[in-house]
């Protein structure tokens, strides 16, 4: 029997598994968030403030298997908004499997809906898995990331 996959949003029932998927997002990119920005995050995933991120995650089984979050927000160059999808992670067993793709194809629809012209997102030059199914579906751009 095939298993089966579906993108949906985020529901208060799936804190526990969002907060492993996202602790393990988190520990890919060597970092780390105190517990009350676990607590807020997903508040604010769940809350509906449009400024704030969305969630939608990848079930497959009846388990949380990946997650997006995203932003809508303006851009100084467009009348539109844009789209910044911040956070995309599937388990390391599923990798492969498309679930990567069906979380941006469904951060791009969302877009569409919303009549964003662009959606785009960072990675790290080593994250070399991810950015094989990025160069598939996505341009890469000549930009460098400064912060503070």
């Amino acid at each position: 029997m095939a298993s089966t996959m579906a993108i949906r949003a985020l529901r208060p029932g799936d804190k526990p598994e969002w907060a492993d998927l996202w602790t393990a997002y988190l520990e890919f990119y060597e970092s780390s968030v105190a517990p009350e920005v676990y607590e807020v995050t997903f508040d604010r995933l769940l809350g509906d403030d449009p400024a704030d991120f969305s969630c939608l995650v990848a079930e497959q089984d009846g388990r949380l298997v990946g997650l997006t979050h995203y932003l809508f927000h303006r851009h100084a160059w467009k009348i539109e908004e844009v789209c910044y999808l911040q956070d995309l992670y599937a388990r390391p067993e599923t990798r492969g499997t498309g679930i990567g793709r069906a979380l941006i194809e469904a951060v791009y629809a969302a877009a569409d809906a919303r009549g964003c012209p662009s959606v785009y997102w960072l990675t790290q030059d080593f994250n070399e898995t991810a950015r094989r199914l990025y160069d598939r579906i996505g341009d890469v751009t000549p930009f460098i990331k400064y912060q503070r």
